[in-house]
């Protein structure tokens, strides 16, 4: 499972170091390729067997509704393929750098079976409204059994 928060840069050519915690979990239970895709502001990061069965789901929805157009033109349309390089960098297309606003300072989120991928600023904004969020949300919390 993919946990923690990493501060990380990413070059001029978009390449950026994966957290040398989630390459043991790729290394140890997935193989070394990602597919990533944008969705709310950041990009999401799917070890390929997690993603395979994400889009096995997207895949089984009805084809006809609005939200599963929606979700394929522009969440399963944007998934690239990114292997790990020697060094445990993956190389970052350009229209997901742009969605992103990724430039040089970048915050790694673990997700659980994903990891997020932010630009510093946006993330700095988005935890302090999540965190804001969290505190009043105990009873729905202990209500889903936590």
């Amino acid at each position: 499972m993919f946990r923690g928060r990493y501060q990380h840069q990413i070059d001029q050519k978009g390449r950026l170091s994966v957290p040398s915690k989630f390459r043991e979990i790729l290394a140890s239970n997935y193989d070394e390729r990602l597919i990533i895709t944008n969705f709310d502001q950041c990009l999401w990061a799917y070890p390929v067997q997690e993603w395979q069965a994400l889009e096995k789901k997207v895949a089984s929805l009805p084809q006809f509704l609005d939200e599963v157009k929606a979700l394929q033109r522009v969440f399963i349309s944007a998934a690239y393929e990114c292997p790990l390089d020697k060094p445990g960098r993956i190389l970052i297309p350009q229209s997901l750098r742009e969605y992103a606003e990724l430039t040089t300072e970048v915050v790694i989120v673990g997700m659980t079976k994903r990891f997020e991928i932010w630009s510093k600023e946006r993330w700095e904004s988005v935890f302090d409204e999540a965190q804001k969020k969290l505190e009043g949300l105990g009873s729905k919390l202990a209500d889903l059994g936590l």
